[in-house]
């Protein structure tokens, strides 16, 4: 009896592996994110993400992400094309405010994160939201910004319509552009 080793040297073992690669479509194995995403191999890969950042042992920020890839080369990044939740810590531990996206890409070069898709903002402690299409957190000024059309949602139902926004990178005070739209007032 063969063994399973000496049964895969054989030409025709060869064989059928070969067309087994090539007749398989590159879009049969497009859901398997760990491997590729956009045609491209990350260097490393990590399912089920959760980070904490700490200064002088507090909590400052937290990530977590179903999937985060890595790249390197000469302009390397960091992903996470099955969304990211970042969530930002006051002095005192308490949670301050929320990032939600469907897509994250984080470049070393810029010290850059870019969120993108169902971008959600909420400050934890007023209940303000915004919704936009991208943000971009710039790490070295430590601020968050949208050039992109902007929802901001208070709780008292007010929605304003804005061209974008400004904000510090905890979210905590933030401006929105050129705002517009329904103000909810209980008599005037």
């Amino acid at each position: 009896m063969q063994s399973i080793a000496t049964y895969l040297k054989t030409p025709l073992a060869i064989l059928m592996l070969g067309v087994f690669f090539i007749c398989c479509k590159k879009s049969d194995f497009a859901h398997d994110n760990l491997m590729t995403y956009h045609g491209k191999l990350p260097d490393e890969a990590t399912a089920n993400l959760n980070l904490s950042f700490s200064d002088s042992g507090k909590v400052s920020f937290s990530i977590s992400a179903p999937l985060l890839n890595k790249y390197s080369g000469e302009n390397k990044y960091m992903d996470c094309p099955e969304g990211i939740t970042i969530i930002s810590y006051d002095p005192n531990g308490v949670p301050e405010a929320k990032l939600q996206a469907d897509y994250a890409i984080s470049e070393e070069k810029t010290h850059r994160l870019e969120a993108r898709r169902n971008v959600v903002i909420t400050n934890l402690k007023s209940h303000d939201t915004l919704l936009t299409k991208k943000i971009v957190w710039d790490k070295r000024s430590k601020r968050i910004y949208s050039n992109t059309k902007v929802e901001q949602h208070r709780p008292d139902g007010t929605v304003n319509i804005g061209d974008g926004f400004d904000a510090d990178e905890r979210f905590s005070k933030y401006t929105v552009r050129n705002p517009r739209g329904q103000v909810i007032t209980k008599d005037l």
